[in-house]
């Protein structure tokens, strides 16, 4: 004979059903995780024992972000269904619902910061390490992309120190150069006037040229010894 349809009570018996409880929460996760895997779908279930004690499973997405996306979709639906006398009873849950998450927010930074870590099982401490070692990451990339970013201006400003002072360089080699030029050149000597050969022969013949006047027609190299010594005399 087949199995007889059980029917759905609750067992009176406490250790038949916490055995019974044990049993089929172990068949819910598994279906929960075959159906996430089989179907891709985002699954999260949430158990509470008799005593109290949390059962849970959430597929990659994170159980909060899971729960954010539910409460966002029935938020909405309610806006569309709910008539306007309960306006002011829907902003009045998400209001309770936003502190809940600002509640849930603080506790998660605690947790980053590795505060209140004693209350986590093993897979909420996995869930933080993992969230910790992705904005490690993150973080390590900005920081390697800041550096190349600042080493490449680096050496945009070195290339333009370095062809500022070859330019330098360069026009001080051509003023060296043109200075050397002109000092290698000769100096053509000054004819002398007969007012500085008269300055140099005596004073008489100087001052007999300024008599005649010939102190500034005639220099000494143009005038013949006759009239130098009819001066003299």
């Amino acid at each position: 004979m087949g199995r007889g349809r059980v029917q759905l009570k609750r067992i009176e018996n406490k250790i038949s059903r916490q055995v019974t409880f044990s049993k089929r929460r172990t068949g819910f996760l598994k279906k929960a995780h075959e159906i996430s895997v089989l179907c891709d779908a985002d699954v999260a279930l949430i158990v509470f024992s008799s005593k109290g004690k949390l059962f849970e499973y959430s597929t990659n997405s994170s159980m909060d972000a899971i729960l954010e996306r539910y409460e966002r979709y029935s938020y909405a639906e309610q806006l569309l269904t709910a008539p306007e006398s309960e306006t002011q009873a829907s902003w009045t849950l998400e209001s309770t619902k936003l502190k809940a998450r600002i509640e849930v927010l603080e506790k998660n930074i605690r947790h980053y910061v590795g505060e209140d870590l004693e209350q986590l099982n093993l897979r909420e401490l996995q869930n933080v390490e993992q969230q910790l070692d992705t904005a490690l990451k993150r973080i390590r990339t900005k920081k390697n992309q800041l550096m190349h970013e600042s080493i490449s201006e680096l050496h945009k400003k070195e290339k333009a120190l370095r062809d500022t002072n070859n330019s330098l360089s360069k026009k001080l080699k051509e003023n060296e150069k043109n200075s050397e030029h002109q000092c290698s050149m000769p100096q053509l000597p000054q004819p002398h006037s007969v007012a500085s050969f008269a300055t140099t022969s005596g004073p008489f013949l100087g001052a007999a040229l300024r008599e005649e006047g010939l102190a500034q027609t005639y220099p000494v190299s143009m005038m013949p010894l006759w009239m130098i010594r009819h001066i003299n005399q």
